[in-house]
């Protein structure tokens, strides 16, 4: 994973909370990022349709125009094509004759590739209310949230703000 889901995730935020268009420099001054940066990852959040653009050099940039408690985040890592849990490097080579080294690579790949489904199911969750919720009314459960916690009866399932109460602790 790179920062570019990061990026991607605190300009939606900040694109909800202000409720307007904001161009690339205000968004990376916000972000504490290059505006080029931000252009890049926000061109693949438009073409996803997550944000909308208005051109123009004085007024254009970029609006969020949804409901953010119907964007989640994995919505957006979808948008950047991000692996969370990858690897560069393998161990072994496929082509020697003991198992362990030719067998190695493709069984970290099918235990990489669960454990990143995993975590893209967590962020399934996870929407942009939620974490406005958590910045700005952290006493207050998102709507979401709060409609997981009625249907569950039985308990054994944490509400959304409950999991990403522990995530960030």
């Amino acid at each position: 994973m790179n920062s570019d889901f990061l990026l991607a995730v605190h300009g939606l935020v900040y694109l909800n909370h202000k409720k307007e268009i904001l161009s690339s420099d205000v968004l990376a001054q916000n972000i504490c990022t290059h505006p080029a940066r931000v252009r890049r990852v926000m061109a693949k959040l438009k073409k996803a349709g997550l944000v909308e653009t208005k051109e123009g050099r004085v007024d254009g940039g970029y609006f969020f125009s949804m409901e953010p408690q119907n964007v989640n985040l994995k919505m957006i890592s979808n948008a950047l094509d991000v692996d969370f849990v990858t690897t560069g490097w393998h161990s072994g080579d496929p082509h020697m004759e003991c198992k362990v080294a030719s067998g190695m690579a493709g069984i970290m790949d099918q235990l990489y590739g669960q454990m990143d489904e995993q975590c893209k199911a967590f962020l399934e969750t996870i929407t942009i209310d939620t974490i406005d919720c958590q910045i700005f009314r952290p006493q207050e459960a998102p709507v979401s949230s709060k409609a997981a916690d009625s249907d569950n009866t039985s308990g054994s399932q944490p509400s959304n703000k409950k999991r990403l109460e522990e995530y960030l602790l």
